[in-house]
């Protein structure tokens, strides 16, 4: 196993965790002469009750020996929720990193998984996989979001569609919470998957075409489901809030269901309704 990607992976949260850091959220003096944002290494050892020697090869991606129980020292330390608990757990412990194998063939979205999404009609749903390619919607999301049958199969990919779709741009009000809540998502399978090099090659697409994505990618929390409240801008309803859930479809094709339900004490499901039936 080439563990290379992982370690690299592994360097590269410890440090932006750091960052985040304050030294006075931890009851450190802010000092003077910090050149960086954050905590220093010598800090979170301490913090941790580890050896500054191991943290810093620790965050240099240096193949050592890592115990759960240390980790969970430097997790503490670092204020990782257990999100990102799990995150730095699936880096930092090869054994407990799920197997990755290729496969080639296409998703299928099971009957009984589209009679569900069918059903919910004024809730828009998508279904995506590991690497947030939409492979499934109901009528709601093409209504509200993009007509998905219009867009080449391999151009469904979420992630580059937002940052690529003005209409995603103009639609949500808060497009940098959408965005970012997807991005989570991403980084999770990211921490699962990392030695499937299809990430890299898309990630290194992403930073090397849209600024943006660049320093939200670098700013990105890990969330395997964030619950996300959202407000719309439609082009033709106006106005509409939705609430966000994200459910795991248990199976080997490791899918997702994002569920946009209309937020109570609003007139969004009586627009879209009305969107719907004019059609």
């Amino acid at each position: 196993m080439n563990s290379q990607v992982r370690l690299q992976a592994l360097s590269a949260f410890l440090k932006g965790q750091r960052a985040k850091i304050s030294p006075e959220s931890v009851g450190l003096p802010p000092g003077t002469r910090r050149r960086t944002p954050g905590l220093r290494r010598e800090e979170v050892a301490q913090l941790a009750g580890v050896s500054t020697t191991w943290y810093t090869w620790l965050e240099q991606g240096r193949d050592i020996q890592v115990s759960s129980s240390v980790l969970d020292c430097v997790a503490s330390a670092l204020h990782l929720n257990a999100d990102e608990r799990r995150y730095l757990y699936s880096l930092a412990l090869e054994s407990g990193a799920e197997p990755y194998t290729v496969k080639h063939e296409a998703v299928q979205i099971s009957p009984s998984l589209q009679k569900i999404i069918t059903e919910l009609k004024y809730c828009p749903v998508m279904i995506s996989d590991r690497k947030c390619n939409i492979v499934g919607w109901n009528r709601a999301a093409a209504y509200v979001f993009l007509d998905f049958d219009r867009i080449p199969p391999e151009e469904r990919n979420m992630i580059r569609l937002l940052f690529t779709r003005r209409e995603f741009q103009r639609l949500a009000v808060n497009w940098e919470q959408f965005a970012s809540g997807f991005l989570s998502m991403f980084r999770s399978y990211y921490g699962q998957y990392v030695e499937d090099e299809w990430y890299d090659h898309f990630l290194e697409e992403m930073k090397n075409g849209h600024p943006d994505f660049n320093r939200m990618w670098e700013q990105s929390q890990v969330s395997y489901a964030p619950e996300v409240h959202l407000e719309f801008r439609h082009a033709k309803a106006g106005k509409m809030v939705y609430e966000l859930t994200s459910l795991k479809v248990y199976g080997n094709d490791d899918l997702r269901c994002s569920i946009y339900t209309p937020a109570p004490d609003t007139t969004t499901e009586a627009k879209l309704r009305q969107l719907m039936e004019e059609k």
